[in-house]
């Protein structure tokens, strides 16, 4: 069973990602590798939002190949590389999640395993079935 909670003695939420996820029982862990903006063609856009919505579309496709979706996120962690424009981020990861709020990380990099790449997201998931 997964509980997520913003406890009251400390501020709240930044912006849309829950501070903490407990997870208790037997359930279904899916670990992935950073996925980047590139899309099966090998096409990476080189608009940082667009990679962001690409990366989390290649996260919705990693989940569904393992009967998950993105409620069964619990942690997501951004890597991202250069100025990108923060209201835009949240527009593009807003419109992945829905009102699913995750616990959620950003971190700004000197670069990634290419220069092309401008984002990079970890995520884990996991499920009650």
């Amino acid at each position: 069973m997964k509980t997520f909670r913003n406890p009251e003695n400390i501020h709240a939420p930044l912006a849309a990602y829950t501070h903490q996820v407990e997870v208790s029982g037997q359930e279904r862990w899916l670990v992935l590798s950073g996925q980047i903006g590139k899309d099966i063609n090998d096409f990476i856009p080189e608009d940082p939002i667009k990679q962001i919505e690409l990366a989390m579309e290649n996260i919705k496709l990693n989940l569904k190949a393992a009967n998950m979706d993105t409620k069964d996120l619990v942690k997501i962690v951004f890597y991202m590389v250069g100025d990108i424009d923060n209201a835009q981020r949240r527009e593009a990861i807003a419109k992945a999640l829905g009102d699913h709020e995750p616990c959620m990380t950003m971190l700004y990099v000197a670069g990634l395993a290419s220069a092309a790449l401008k984002v990079e997201i970890d995520a884990w998931a996991c499920s009650d079935k």
